[in-house]
């Protein structure tokens, strides 16, 4: 199981929301590059880097962040927010993304997801499926649409797409556990479908058993964000996880 820790940037510092609210912001660190560093030197191989204002904004807006991320790391780096046109992907791969999570654009044109899945492919493209009360949630957040989450997933999935974020808003920052029902069932609906799935767990992770549950449930990775910086896991703990194959 892969450990992705994640910074979200505003003003260009790491911060966390809680249930998706930017007015509900706390600053965790002015330097997102040093936060980055401290995870690859604890032996983390992933980041999950968030553009919160690009996200709000509708275009990539931190651009520099990533750009000195990726090449003061060798992190594997997926990078969301704001993310709206070829410009955007290709500026986005340009400054050392290795991959990229598209969400509200894929709940908004499905056209244009699709025609840069058959150029990049879903080794570079993951799914961003991000809900509340089981409808895709786009725009930073701000927008809840009508789309159903499951029948969201499945049609990206029929049309290439093997890796998916998901993140129940409603957990995302408030450290009361991950939303494990809605994992489980998305896992049972695509397996009876036979369609084949990565699943990424996000939102909610508290604690170590958090995350050994999500593993035990099928969950291919987890992406972990409040909970390193308010020290309810240790990044040694979390590499401990992802090193143990045994239970995958």
């Amino acid at each position: 199981m892969d450990i992705i820790p994640a910074i979200d940037i505003i003003d260009g510092c790491c911060v966390r929301l809680s249930q998706g609210e930017y007015d509900r912001k706390t600053v965790y660190d002015t330097d997102p590059v040093d936060v980055a560093r401290r995870y690859e030197d604890a032996g983390l191989k992933h980041l999950h880097l968030v553009d919160l204002d690009g996200a709000k904004s509708g275009h990539v807006v931190n651009l520099r962040v990533l750009e000195r991320i990726a090449s003061s790391t060798t992190l594997i780096v997926d990078f969301g927010g704001g993310i709206k046109s070829d410009d955007d992907l290709s500026r986005v791969f340009g400054c050392g993304a290795a991959q990229v999570t598209c969400g509200s654009i894929a709940a908004k044109e499905p056209v244009t997801i699709l025609r840069w899945l058959e150029t990049w492919g879903p080794d570079r493209l993951i799914l961003g499926a991000d809900c509340r009360d089981g409808k895709i949630a786009a725009t930073g957040w701000t927008e809840t649409t009508d789309l159903d989450v499951e029948d969201f997933v499945s049609r990206y999935l029929r049309a290439g797409f093997r890796r998916v974020v998901c993140t129940d808003i409603s957990k995302d920052g408030m450290l009361c556990g991950p939303s494990s029902a809605l994992y489980r069932r998305l896992i049972s609906s695509m397996e009876a479908q036979g369609l084949v799935m990565e699943l990424v767990a996000s939102g909610g992770v508290s604690c170590v058993r958090d995350l050994l549950d999500l593993r035990d449930s099928g969950l291919k990775a987890a992406i972990v964000g409040k909970a390193i910086y308010e020290r309810r896991v240790t990044l040694e703990e979390l590499v401990s996880i992802e090193g143990d194959a045994s239970r995958c």
